[in-house]
């Protein structure tokens, strides 16, 4: 089976790649190494021994993808690609809603052309919005979001739902992830974004390893136990395997269904700091700043449905986690 892998030279993406190679998928990868390295394939090959099919591409060009799909036999889709800063969104909607949804469209565009009808969409807890309360359930209405970057996933996801109203052979697994961090065991991928980090961890990692002066903490003053901000982190190796359950489980379906991929609990930004510091052996620099646009105080998921419907569970604690992006930091930045 032949899958495309939309963003695959990215963070989650690599680490996807890396999983179906291992399971035995053929990859190709689509990538605009907008915000991804080259180099990511090489260390993909160095992990899995095989080097996965690559083109350099945006995949809202329309005859780029057609041409992606020409030489290829493409059974099904994993799509990340797409910008995903919360806080930059606020100030660049018109970017993020271009790039996002034209990208999707332009995909099942292509993919109707070509008769291939599974699609994994990399959407996100975001969805729930402001106003559902946690743990965040599938059944609550995604019709909600705190920032434009939300609202294209919200957006995407009705695309898809009526997409596969309209075409009921066809099978679009929304995957609604949490807060991915840590890095593969090897040391090799990792997160390392290009520019000053917009996620927590990697920014954590640099400032652990000197890159950065001191870490931010946008907000102490939130409604939750220690003031900071709550989220359910998970590792992005349990995220990558959720992926590939995904893909099983559209084999053998059809129609739209929502799953959340989460470890079911809360940990605060300082409860994160905490742990990367003790398991590390390393002390941080860090200050209180002040919040920042589209963050909510505390979310996290109800995961029972991901269990019951593919066999997944996070199986890795936040202390892997840490230990793990330490890891990746000090073998690419020291």
């Amino acid at each position: 089976m032949k899958v495309l892998v939309t963003g695959g030279a990215g963070y989650i993406g690599s680490h996807t790649v890396v999983e179906l190679i291992n399971a035995e998928y053929s990859v190709v990868i689509a990538d605009d190494l907008s915000n991804a390295r080259h180099e990511v394939i090489d260390r993909v090959q160095a992990i899995t021994g095989t080097r996965p099919l690559f083109y350099q591409i945006n995949c809202a060009d329309k005859r780029e993808l057609q041409t992606v799909f020409t030489r290829n036999e493409i059974d099904a889709v994993i799509h990340f690609a797409g910008f995903k800063a919360v806080g930059e969104s606020v100030h660049k909607p018109l970017q993020y809603y271009r790039n996002n949804l034209d990208s999707t469209m332009t995909l099942l565009e292509v993919m109707e052309e070509f008769g291939c009808k599974k699609f994994i969409f990399s959407s996100s807890a975001t969805v729930y919005g402001p106003e559902n309360p946690h743990p965040y359930k599938e059944e609550m209405p995604a019709i909600q979001s705190s920032s434009p970057y939300g609202w294209t996933k919200v957006m995407i996801e009705r695309i898809l739902t009526d997409y596969t109203t309209a075409h009921p052979d066809f099978c679009a697994v929304l995957l609604r992830y949490f807060n991915p961090i840590g890095a593969h065991e090897s040391g090799l991928l990792g997160d390392d974004p290009n520019g000053i980090p917009n996620n927590l961890m990697p920014y954590i990692a640099r400032v652990a390893a000197g890159q950065l002066e001191k870490l931010t903490i946008f907000g102490g003053d939130y409604p939750t136990p220690d003031g900071t901000c709550q989220r359910d982190y998970l590792h992005v190796v349990d995220l990558a395997v959720g992926h590939l359950k995904a893909l099983e489980y559209a084999k053998s379906h059809v129609g739209v269904e929502a799953i959340n991929l989460g470890t079911g609990n809360g940990v605060s930004v300082f409860e994160l700091v905490q742990a990367f510091e003790k398991v590390n052996n390393i002390k941080l620099n860090y200050i209180i700043g002040p919040r920042r646009d589209g963050d909510l105080p505390a979310f996290w998921a109800d995961a029972t449905k991901a269990k019951a419907l593919l066999g997944w569970e996070a199986t890795h604690t936040i202390e892997d986690m840490c230990e793990s992006a330490w890891g990746f930091a000090k073998n690419t930045s020291l």
